[in-house]
């Protein structure tokens, strides 16, 4: 089935053909237009506007484009080779290997999906069609802390539609207009879940890494996985409330019983089997990581950071060696010594997203040329004078309803790759606190949720047939503005305790 219509087909069609027309020829106007910009910010902006030009309409794939950049940059001298490539061995960039790894392990061997079944028994979430939708969301929002949303969307697709082929059979929803109302419902709980449920951690998805990243380079403040929970798991919680609240309005009139849920979760718990190797090997090196990676933080809170154990572990149990680690050791673990089997494979491994890697890399070294060109503090500057923002929480909802409407017509980790460093450029020119203004534009970038196009579990969601486009549309709308005000929140009220500001 396909994810999109034929007209939505038509329409990127037109766009990236668009816009290998157009990006040449803005590369070529800012080349040689006067700008009053040095030399190396003068070429940096040329290269900088085929870049967005080529992200905005994915002309060519977005990590071609990542590396186009690059090769640009160094190609027209803005910095050396080894200055333009050095972002992209970032130690952030093996924190992706390794977690990417480990969320390919947890769904090859079938984790993710009994942990969804697992959840779905338990009785709470049976008592109503409602507490089914809030099932739904929960599962997601927890799997993609993890694994990857679309991963997550995925595995879910096929779990939800049996959770309302089992409904509709039952009689429990049976009316057209509610059958229809409680499906969309169910589907966009399923995608949005999975979008919310990314930024509780900094594994969850890309834009978070993303963000912790440029931080470091361009702020200075090295975040911890620790204090990533911290800071987003309570605006995950609101988020999540606020999907069951508005996406539960029309499904409370449903029959009370739900009979035939609960046969279905139990049967399909069995086709799962008993525990196999492969599934408890990654249970191990999944918890193991996240040990690890809570440790230091724990250390510093209980015997101080400036403690012999606190500085030993930050300084030997950096996030990106715990990743490596625990995915390496996935290698070791055998399922079975006659086969020569193992927790994962390479070839398995090799199917992890390293298109994100290379964008991110790209996205970083465009960013650390933007300072050191001077380019970033001429954009920020003139941002600040169009939109007339200079406070600190003025700047911050700037970027984030920058990085909201952007991430609505391309990825979440391209619009966090153009964005973040920008609004950190601004922050540092207003002579304010860099990081709430990057965190706005990080989570900003994970809250596209009106189009299909804008996240791949809305597609994937939208292509089941049963979410109708202005559906989607208005819901997502409605949550657009939601989070923009929950993410505001979240950062007034977590910042100065994190001691950001």
């Amino acid at each position: 089935m396909e994810a999109i219509s034929p007209a939505e087909q038509r329409f990127e069609a037109i766009r990236r053909v668009s816009g290998l027309a157009a990006g040449p020829l803005v590369f070529v106007f800012f080349y040689f237009i006067p700008t009053g910009l040095p030399e190396a910010a003068h070429r940096l902006l040329s290269v900088f506007a085929l870049v967005m030009v080529f992200w905005l309409t994915e002309a060519i794939p977005l990590p071609a484009t990542a590396l186009l950049g690059a090769a640009l940059n160094a190609a027209l001298g803005v910095a050396s080779a080894e200055v333009v490539f050095a972002p992209f061995a970032n130690p952030i960039v093996f924190l992706f290997i390794g977690s990417f790894i480990l969320a390919e392990s947890i769904t090859a061997n079938g984790l993710d999906r009994r942990f969804a079944f697992s959840v779905f028994s338990i009785r709470f979430f049976q008592r109503s069609p409602l507490g089914v939708l809030a099932a739904m969301g929960a599962v997601s929002a927890i799997i993609s802390m993890w694994v990857s949303n679309t991963a997550t969307a995925a595995m879910m697709l096929p779990v939800g539609l049996g959770l309302l082929g089992t409904l509709k059979e039952a009689g429990v929803i049976s009316d057209g207009r509610e059958l229809k109302t409680y499906s969309s419902a169910m589907m966009l709980m399923l995608a949005y879940g999975a979008s919310v449920g990314g930024i509780a951690t900094p594994i969850g998805t890309p834009p978070n890494l993303i963000g912790i990243g440029m931080i470091e380079e361009f702020a200075g403040v090295r975040i911890t996985f620790f204090e990533w929970m911290v800071f987003a798991l309570p605006i995950t919680a609101v988020m999540f409330g606020s999907l069951v609240f508005i996406l539960g309005r029309g499904c409370r009139s449903a029959k009370k019983d739900i009979s035939g849920i609960n046969d279905y979760v139990r049967k399909s718990r069995q086709e799962l089997g008993g525990w196999g190797m492969g599934e408890i090997y990654t249970a191990i090196a999944f918890l193991l990581a996240i040990a690890l990676w809570v440790a230091p933080s724990a250390v510093a809170g209980f015997f101080g950071k400036g403690s012999a154990a606190s500085r030993l572990l930050s300084g030997r149990l950096d996030e990106g060696v715990v990743a490596v680690s625990a995915a390496v050791l996935l290698f070791f673990l055998p399922t079975s010594v006659k086969g020569l089997k193992f927790a994962i494979s390479w070839e398995r491994a090799l199917k992890i997203d390293w298109g994100t890697i290379i964008l991110f890399g790209g996205g970083l070294s465009l960013g650390k040329l933007m300072f050191s060109t001077g380019l970033a503090k001429e954009f920020g500057g003139a941002i600040t004078g169009v939109s007339g923002a200079t406070s600190l929480w003025g700047v911050t909802a700037v970027g984030t309803v920058f990085a909201i409407i952007i991430s609505e017509t391309t990825s979440n980790t391209t619009s966090a790759s153009m964005v973040i460093p920008i609004m950190v450029a601004i922050a540092k020119g207003a002579g304010i606190p860099p990081i709430p203004v990057a965190l706005g534009a990080c989570l900003g970038a994970s809250f596209g949720f009106m189009l299909p196009v804008s996240t791949p579990p809305n597609a994937i969601v939208y292509g089941s047939g049963l979410v109708p486009i202005l559906t989607m549309a208005k819901k997502g709308i409605v949550f657009d503005v939601v989070g923009f005000f929950i993410i505001m929140a979240g950062l007034m009220v977590m910042s100065p305790i994190m001691g950001w500001v």
